[in-house]
C-alpha cells in the first residue's frame, strides 16, 4: 500500500486507486483522475478537516481525532476489503503537504489493522 499526489501522473505500479479525500481535488476533470474507487466516507468529517486545515500544529491532536473516527468507520470494512483483494493499493489525496494529510493516518491505520487479521 502507498499513498499519492491526486496532482502526480498515474502510473502502472500504482496498482488499484482509491481516493480517500471528503471533496474532489481541485483543478481535476474526474476523467483525468484515474482512480478506480472514491471513498470520501473514508476520509475525516467536515468539521475535523476543516479545524484541521492543513495546520501542521494541529497534527497530533488531527491524528488523534482521524483515529478515533475511523474505529467508528463504517467505509472501513470495505477499504480493508480493497486491499486484500488488490495486490497493489495506492491512496489518492489531494493535499498539498505529504507528510501531513489523512492519507498518511489511514496508510498507518490500515496497516495495523490488517496486519492483527
Amino acid at each position: 500500500m502507498q499513498i499519492k499526489r491526486a496532482y502526480e501522473p498515474k502510473e502502472k505500479s500504482d496498482g488499484f486507486r482509491i481516493l480517500v479525500d471528503r471533496l474532489w481535488p481541485r483543478g481535476i476533470k474526474k476523467e483525468d483522475m484515474h482512480v478506480d474507487v472514491w471513498l470520501k466516507e473514508i476520509a475525516p468529517s467536515s468539521k475535523l478537516r476543516k479545524w484541521f486545515n492543513h495546520d501542521v500544529k494541529k497534527w497530533k491532536v488531527f491524528t488523534a481525532k482521524y483515529n478515533a473516527e475511523l474505529k467508528h468507520s463504517t467505509a472501513i470494512e470495505e477499504i480493508i476489503r480493497l486491499t486484500k483483494t488488490h495486490k497493489k493499493v495506492t491512496l489518492i489525496y489531494g493535499a498539498k503537504d505529504e507528510q501531513h494529510n489523512q492519507a498518511v493516518v489511514l496508510k498507518e491505520f490500515l496497516q495495523k489493522i490488517i496486519s492483527i487479521c
